[in-house]
């Protein structure tokens, strides 16, 4: 069986959502998810997103996204991304999204890496915020059809040009997908590693896939360790603990519980400054501290993260918290243009899934939610101006389902090849 749409979008986090509702309301879209449709990386993110303040903070924004990653960023990315927070925001805003205001005016709060407050929060469940309002919207659009529990198994492809996807459904149903356009929005690769913030089912399927279409990929050994996870002896992902708690005023302390690094360096330093740390007290995790900020400001800004510790068994309010370094986020992925056009036709990534440079070797907190956003817009725009002038193809020949009746042998070959792709490229850059 073979469905048809004009687009179909693989993933329901901020980049695929906000991709969605960019497209005109007469082009028909399928979105699937491998779980519930919030269950993404997106709706995890507690910081916030960053955007420009004002002519006067564009050099220091700019520098400060290029620091972080180690000037290996793509300056046009870098540049493009910073031009359109504000335009982004604002779209956030009229879609329903509730940021934390002063008075009438947004309120600002400042992460690691970050010269000034430039950072839009609500709360410290912005992600949720944001995310769990796309995903209002998209279920207000008849032209939008999502599907949870849905898996993309491969796409459809000859002579480097996409037609769709293969899918295995919610009851395990194995079918085609034909679309005009193929967005992949599916996030990191998180669910590869032991100890990751990242939701466990988002394995860097898509990379696997690309791989063997001879997509191009870039910089798939650039993985960002978060410095601040609440330590737990309990399995599943980590707990992070927001780059805002140390911006608001938190430090982290050794076993003797003294201060040992400037916390609001970028993540990768402040990584390894930890991890220093506990190899020489001989102990998994480090303290962090939140005696420098107002019990009441804990209360009101971080509400997710006390209930959390509180929970594991820790009152940051009255105590310290222990926190361990984590793997969180991909900043390499499948090579794309400022557009998300990746190296096959037909064929566009957005968000955690693709590398369009933005990033650099490290991500700047608060830059994920807004660099997903800028460019998953773009690429809904260049997708809709070019969609009246194609057709369907005929895939007929292209695809041999009963090559997709092993599904675990081919989830695990996706993980072996994902791996031992970012050990090849480790090992390049040696």
């Amino acid at each position: 069986m073979t469905k048809k749409t004009d687009v179909v979008i693989i993933g329901t986090g901020a980049a695929g959502l906000f991709c969605a509702l960019h497209f005109p309301e007469q082009t028909q879209i399928l979105m699937l998810t491998k779980e519930e449709v919030d269950k993404s990386d997106s709706f995890l993110a507690q910081g916030g997103i960053c955007m420009l303040r004002g002519e006067e903070d564009y050099e220091g924004y700019f520098e400060d996204t290029m620091r972080a990653g180690h000037y290996e960023n793509n300056p046009a990315s870098v540049e493009v991304m910073i031009r359109s927070s504000q335009e982004v925001a604002d779209e956030l805003v009229a879609y329903g999204v509730e940021f934390e205001r002063d008075g009438e005016e947004l309120a600002f709060t400042k992460e690691g890496g970050h010269g000034r407050p430039r950072i839009l929060f609500h709360e410290d469940v912005t992600g949720r915020e944001i995310t769990s309002t796309l995903i209002e919207n998209v279920r207000k659009r008849k032209n939008i059809a999502v599907l949870e529990h849905t898996a993309m198994l491969d796409i459809i492809a000859r002579d480097n040009s996409c037609y769709g996807i293969i899918m295995q459904d919610a009851d395990g149903n194995i079918e085609c997908v034909q679309a005009k356009y193929t967005v992949l929005a599916c996030g990191g690769l998180g669910g590869l590693y032991q100890h990751s913030t990242n939701f466990r089912h988002i394995t860097g399927d898509a990379i696997a896939i690309a791989k063997c279409h001879d997509v191009a990929l870039q910089h798939v050994d650039y993985i960002q360790i978060h410095p601040t996870t609440l330590y737990s002896e309990k399995p599943g992902r980590r707990f992070l603990i927001s780059e805002s708690v140390r911006g608001e005023g938190a430090v982290l302390l050794n076993k003797n519980k003294e201060r040992f690094c400037n916390e609001l360096l970028p993540r990768d330093v402040v990584t390894a400054e930890i991890e220093k740390q506990m190899s020489k007290d001989k102990m998994p995790y480090v303290w962090l501290s939140m005696e420098n900020i107002p019990t009441e400001e804990i209360k009101s800004h971080f509400p997710n993260i006390l209930q959390q510790c509180i929970e594991e068994g820790y009152d940051p309010t009255k105590e310290c918290i222990p926190v361990v370094p984590a793997q969180h986020y991909f900043m390499g992925g499948i090579k794309v243009d400022l557009s998300g056009k990746s190296s096959m036709a037909h064929l566009y990534a957005v968000g955690e899934t693709a590398c369009n440079g933005v990033h650099g070797k490290n991500r700047l907190a608060s830059n994920s939610l807004l660099e997903s956003m800028v460019f998953a817009k773009r690429a809904a725009l260049e997708i809709a101006g070019k969609l009246p002038e194609t057709g369907f193809a005929d895939i007929c020949g292209m695809v041999d389902l009963d090559e997709y009746q092993d599904i675990e042998a081919r989830k695990k070959e996706y993980r072996r090849i994902v791996l031992e792709e970012i050990e090849r490229e480790r090992k390049s850059h040696e």
